[in-house]
């Protein structure tokens, strides 16, 4: 990869701008409840953040600032163009990025995902995932082919965005992806334009899950020293183009922003202060029931099978209002447990709205107080485990398998007992601050211990946290913005 210079400098008198796209619930998070829209702003900078076109003015009117301009991103556009421009050619170049990665890293999620394909998708792709599992191959044993899968992709760009670019003249474009969403469109014509290009990782498994970049960004910054190493080895990333930086979400909760007082948290949802409290936080929706975990857990609360009486509190998923009827039909169940079951309650996730769903900043109150006030947080590998190791509060990854999974035709299941060796999932396994439960004993096991056993793996925890998020002091946001600045203040990137 050889170094050239790219710039797009406007005049030394007109305030360099840089446009974002948080085309995602938590890209809000990350760029606008952090320290990283700030830090740029601070530094005199212009942001320009592109996200969904019906909540603009939303967005506007919570986290206006003198510099931020709200503009859409134009999704129906990009997806209108997705749909109507060789759509079967985009749709498998677009499944070929995301499993297609070397197979020097941990690829079970990818695997997993395959499979997925190969039971949902229509006759037509089924007919040819022969064809297409063959070129997965390729693609995991040659750095060539992967190169070559990205440049093929930049043969798709909509232009959709010209007058934007031609407007603003932005000195950087960040994405929250790499090219993994639809941000792609966005960074294919900034390349194609000359514009220096950078994204981030917002979720924990991302990188091990997402694979090949969807247009050829320049910079890329991450949580950890393993997911640098995710990026390295799995998507041919240059390591000094790599920046580890930290998770400006969670600055919030090292700082212990959001978090209400215990008694506070109680009265919200009228839970028994008498009582022990196990959270649930619903995870592995796609591709398993949670049902069979949260009733296992109702029986243990109801009979008063635990060491303390206790309650439980369960956090639906935002898949769980996906407009699917599986999905919908647990979570009615679910509902209706908390009805019939004492001691029992249910927190759902607050929409944002629009394309940004159910994955929103609206209630990181209600998140970080769930956690920090549990005894025992309870969940399926989900990306709360990082979460509530930062609160230091015990954690059971609950397996539970049910006979069947989702148990009808055309919809993949994958049983819990069989996850364990996912990315994130090994890790969490690995780090020893945590239990795995794979039936209603062991549950019960792992609860008591806990409760009687409050601070135990407490020192695994805090290893834990330091080697996924690598800054805990809540410096993330202001490290990953000077980050982005020094980029806009160099204009120099690699290609």
């Amino acid at each position: 990869m050889s170094l050239t210079l790219r710039e797009n400098t406007p005049s030394d008198h007109t305030p360099r701008k840089v446009f974002i796209s948080a085309d995602h619930g938590l890209a809000i998070v990350y760029f606008l409840q952090s320290d990283v829209v700030p830090t740029l702003l601070d530094a005199g900078i212009k942001v320009v953040l592109l996200t969904d076109d019906t909540l603009k003015s939303q967005i506007q009117e919570r986290f206006g600032h003198p510099g931020l301009i709200i503009e859409g991103l134009r999704l129906d556009q990009a997806n209108a163009y997705t749909k109507c421009t060789d759509p079967e050619i985009q749709w498998w170049l677009q499944t070929l990025r995301r499993v297609g990665s070397s197979n020097r890293i941990n690829t079970q999620a990818m695997d997993s995902y395959i499979d997925q394909i190969a039971v949902e998708e229509g006759w037509k792709r089924r007919l040819f995932m022969p064809v297409g599992r063959v070129l997965i191959g390729l693609l995991r044993r040659s750095r060539r082919a992967r190169q070559s899968l990205v440049r093929t992709q930049m043969r798709y760009i909509p232009g959709i965005y010209t007058d934007l670019f031609n407007r603003y003249k932005p000195s950087l474009v960040i994405a929250s992806t790499p090219g993994w969403r639809m941000d792609r469109y966005l960074l294919r014509e900034a390349i194609q334009q000359h514009i220096p290009t950078a994204a981030v990782v917002v979720g924990w498994d991302n990188p091990s899950s997402y694979s090949i970049p969807g247009a050829s960004v320049d910079h890329i910054t991450c949580w950890s020293q393993v997911q640098k190493d995710e990026l390295v080895l799995g998507s041919d990333w240059s390591p000094d183009r790599v920046n580890i930086g930290g998770i400006p979400t969670y600055d919030g909760y090292f700082r212990k922003k959001w978090q209400l007082s215990r008694e506070e948290y109680f009265h919200l949802h009228g839970l028994d202060p008498n009582r022990k409290l196990l959270s649930y936080a619903a995870s592995f929706v796609s591709f398993s029931p949670n049902y069979q975990n949260i009733e296992a857990l109702a029986r243990l609360v109801a009979g008063d099978s635990l060491v303390f009486p206790s309650q439980l509190l369960v956090r639906l998923h935002p898949n769980h209002f996906w407009d699917n009827h599986l999905f919908a039909a647990e979570r009615e169940k679910i509902r209706q447990l908390a009805c019939d079951i004492p001691h029992m309650n249910v927190v759902e996730p607050v929409p944002m709205g629009g394309s940004l769903g159910y994955y929103s900043g609206e209630d990181m109150p209600e998140k970080a107080s769930m956690m920090a006030h549990s005894d025992v947080f309870l969940t399926v590998y989900s990306t709360m485990v990082v979460e509530t190791a930062i609160h230091q509060r015990p954690v059971v990854s609950a397996c539970l398998d049910v006979p069947g999974g989702w148990n009808i035709p055309r919809k993949y299941s994958l049983p819990l007992s069989e996850i364990g060796n996912w990315p994130t999932h090994a890790r969490f396994r690995r780090s020893g601050f945590g239990r795995i439960a794979m039936n209603e004993g062991e549950l019960c096991d792992a609860i008591n211990f806990y409760l009687q056993n409050p601070d135990a793996d407490a020192g695994a925890r805090e290893s834990f946290i330091e080697r996924e998020c690598s800054y805990t002091d809540g410096s993330a946001g202001r490290r990953t913005g000077q980050y982005l600045l020094s980029l806009i203040n160099h204009q120099e990137v690699g290609r």
